[in-house]
């Protein structure tokens, strides 16, 4: 989002400034150096250098470049396990981006903040920066995935200098501890989140992680915009990663996707006697989140019907072990690639047939919309913005609307029924193709959705939020 949203509101005319920390990943080719400067919290004083690249027209990119803090082996963690100093390097990551806005000259009508490591900066313009022109700025959260709030002991209140008053439940308290979310909750002009569905899911003690009621009270505030894609990066038609024998292929002309699904088997050393059979593929976080629980229950299933698995991706070992003794108990039928690898990715995206992504929740998605580009057909679950971004009647393959196969009840039951559709739908050669060709002209570029963005800024800038800001 950080990349290709910024580069859409360009398009439409706006000038855009984005602000990250310049982690370890990222060259300093290219950027060139706009001066340092110091914080002073109460756990002591911290240095950031400021870089910038002109990234295109209207889009700067301003680097936060504090080493001890950001060139980390991980963005967030070590191994799975979370750095103790999370609050501190997020505190000064939002305190300094505001700074360096500050020192450049930089006067947004819009602070848009992303995901709990920037909450803080929403406070720190109505009570540091109120004063000052960049404190005239309206503020926006986004929230992409609620499991993930920024919660610290209380003692961090104090190491960061913030008002004890506000640590209450109309404040940043939640449950006894420091509440980064919850503070850009509370002190943010408007939130938005990545699905219209999800922005209805939070308010709910299913999906909303214990804050389903700040969500409701600030439910006039809250909007769900779905994510995009890059569709000039995820295009089949002019893939880089499509290279021989894998092959480019359009809605227009397919015969490139058999292509790669024969290259996909080929390369994960999977069986295609005496027929091609149907490919299932799998690319993303093992993690409960994601439902992989079920499609480890369903492979065995998958596999004893005649298909070929392909599973890609990292995250929890106990997942990671269960897949590769997949690949063992099911030689030539399930390949099994533990990592990240982008142009793997695209590659199983371009080689399966069906992509599975059961979720038990799912703010956005982007998988299915890569798989929908692709050609390869998604099995999800109706949940967020899986539900609000495939469309399936339920009906038979032959039907003009549907563009993806969908389940409901979180169990293999309901999940493997959708499987058996997608079975049944492998049979019919004509069914298949016209169904790919509705998936694949499904539009989802971040065009539209920098279009809502905008509407949604516009109507800051219109009238004053009505949200009420403690203190």
């Amino acid at each position: 989002m950080s990349g290709t949203l910024p580069a859409a509101l360009a398009e439409r005319g706006h000038e855009v400034v984005v602000v990250t920390p310049r982690y370890a990943t990222v060259s300093r080719q290219g950027l060139y150096f706009r001066g340092t400067l110091w914080l002073h919290f109460p756990y002591g004083a911290q240095w950031a250098e400021i870089w910038e690249a002109e990234v295109s027209r209207n889009v700067r990119t301003l680097f936060i470049c504090q080493p001890e803090y950001f060139e980390r082996d991980g963005f967030y963690s070590d191994k799975g396990v979370e750095y103790a100093d999370n609050h501190r390097r997020f505190a000064f990551f939002s305190m300094a981006a505001l700074s360096a806005a500050h020192m450049l000259g930089v006067c947004p009508h819009i602070v848009h903040l992303n995901e709990w490591q920037t909450c803080l900066a929403a406070l720190a313009l109505r009570r540091g920066y109120e004063s000052t022109q960049l404190g005239r700025a309206k503020t926006l959260l986004t929230i992409h995935n609620l499991a993930y709030q920024g919660t610290f002991p209380s003692w961090a209140v104090n190491e960061l200098g913030l008002p004890w008053e506000l640590f209450s439940p109309e404040g940043f308290e939640f449950w006894g501890q420091l509440s980064f979310l919850k503070t850009g909750l509370v002190f943010a002009d408007a939130l938005s989140t990545v699905s219209p569905r999800y922005a209805r899911e939070i308010q709910t003690a299913e999906f909303g992680f214990g804050l389903e009621g700040m969500f409701q009270k600030r439910a006039l505030s809250l909007r769900g915009i779905l994510n995009g894609i890059d569709d000039k990066v995820w295009n089949p038609a002019d893939d880089v990663h499509l290279s021989a024998p894998y092959a480019s292929y359009s809605k227009e002309d397919l015969s490139g996707k058999e292509a790669c699904s024969q290259a996909l088997l080929e390369q994960f050393g999977l069986s295609s006697a005496p027929r091609r059979p149907p490919i299932f593929g799998t690319v993303g976080r093992m993690v409960e989140q994601k439902g992989v629980d079920l499609v480890l229950q369903a492979i065995p299933l998958l596999a004893e019907a005649g298909a070929r698995i392909v599973v890609v991706g990292t995250g929890e070992r106990r997942f990671e072990e269960a897949f590769k003794a997949m690949a063992q108990r099911f030689p030539g039928k399930v390949g099994v690639f533990i990592g990240f690898d982008e142009a793997l990715s695209h590659r199983v995206e371009a080689g399966s047939d069906f992509f599975m992504m059961p979720s038990k929740f799912e703010p956005c998605g982007l998988n299915q919309l890569y798989s929908l580009r692709y050609g390869a057909i998604p099995v999800v679950r109706a949940v967020g913005g899986l539900e609000d971004s495939i469309k399936d009647t339920g009906g038979e393959a032959g039907d003009e609307v549907s563009t993806g196969l969908k389940f409901g009840e979180f169990s293999l039951e309901a999940f493997w029924a959708a499987l058996q559709r997608a079975l049944a739908l492998f049979e019919k050669p004509e069914a298949l193709k016209a169904f790919r060709k509705r998936a694949m002209s499904e539009d989802f570029s971040w065009g539209h959705a920098a279009g809502e963005y905008e509407a949604l800024y516009q109507s800051l800038l219109d009238v004053d939020s009505a949200s009420h800001h403690p203190g």
